[in-house]
């Protein structure tokens, strides 16, 4: 995998975030932070999830976001996007503190990421043409015939069938659910993607398919990829950085390279534990 070093500010733990490697179109030079998160604290009851976590992610990259269970990658994910609450931190998107920004204003800066939920989160009384349009009718004034081609352009781009836009999310199996959740998150062409688990459910066919359909989306569309995931094949072949979660912070966020040498115990139970099936030396033979 071929490396790309930039110079940046340094990330929580010590490390360097912008080392990025892998497989796609990520410009080298400078990188551009679309979200820069500082201090994020959040938790439940007496309890907190994440506790001072810095994390950038970066314009055109593939962000791999791993960790055990309970470690919080879902929790940073939704916080991230607004869904929870922080106790301390900020967060800027697109260099825009969204904390001092006009409720109007905010929402214009969320009207540029699309979100797919683990299990797809699909309206069950709406056809696949109707839950990518929920997007739409939301935040665009659009006549029907624009949004249904614009529904049937997104379902084509994820490489489902035409009459998959008229099926139920009952009648569709766990991929094409995963497809027409992603053909919803690219409704309103945002400039980033935030996936959670989006190969969970899927046979290992099925979920290579899933991983070269994000790869080749982030390449045509330019789009950045925020994706928690346990996928080691995901982590190897699509992305371009990734972030382990632990210890309530961000232990690492490098290549996988970088990411595989830290010594914390659980990255090197994670990466070289016997179902890590070689990826550590895939990577060191790379």
């Amino acid at each position: 995998m071929a490396g790309v070093s930039e110079t940046q500010q340094p990330a929580a733990g010590g490390t360097d975030p912008a080392s990025g490697t892998g497989n796609g179109a990520v410009p080298s030079g400078p990188k551009d932070a679309v979200i820069q998160a500082r201090g994020l604290t959040v938790g439940f009851g007496e309890t907190n999830i994440l506790d001072g976590l810095d994390l950038d992610v970066y314009r055109g990259e593939v962000l791999g976001v791993v960790g055990g269970s309970g470690t919080g990658k879902s929790v940073l994910l939704r916080t991230l996007i607004g869904l929870l609450p922080r106790r301390a931190g900020s967060i800027r998107m697109f260099d825009i503190d969204i904390d001092a920004v006009s409720a109007e204003e905010r929402r214009k800066v969320e009207q540029r990421w699309g979100i797919l939920f683990q299990e797809g989160a699909l309206f069950s009384s709406l056809t696949v043409k109707q839950n990518i349009q929920v997007p739409m009718r939301e935040h665009l004034k659009l006549p029907q015939s624009l949004m249904d081609e614009l529904a049937e352009l997104k379902i084509a781009m994820v490489g489902l069938k035409p009459d998959a836009a008229d099926k139920y999310p009952s009648e569709l199996s766990g991929g094409m659910t995963k497809r027409a959740a992603l053909a919803r998150a690219l409704a309103l062409d945002p400039d980033i993607v935030f996936l959670d688990e989006p190969t969970s459910g899927l046979d290992p066919i099925g979920a290579a398919a899933f991983d070269d359909l994000i790869s080749k989306l982030r390449d045509t569309l330019g789009l950045t990829v925020f994706m928690v995931t346990h996928d080691l094949d995901s982590l190897f072949s699509i992305c371009d950085r990734v972030a382990a979660l632990g210890n309530k912070k961000i232990l690492v966020a490098g290549d996988l390279k970088t990411v595989i040498e830290n010594p914390d115990p659980w990255i090197q139970e994670y990466f070289r534990g016997k179902r890590a099936r070689g990826v550590a030396a895939r990577i060191s033979g790379s």
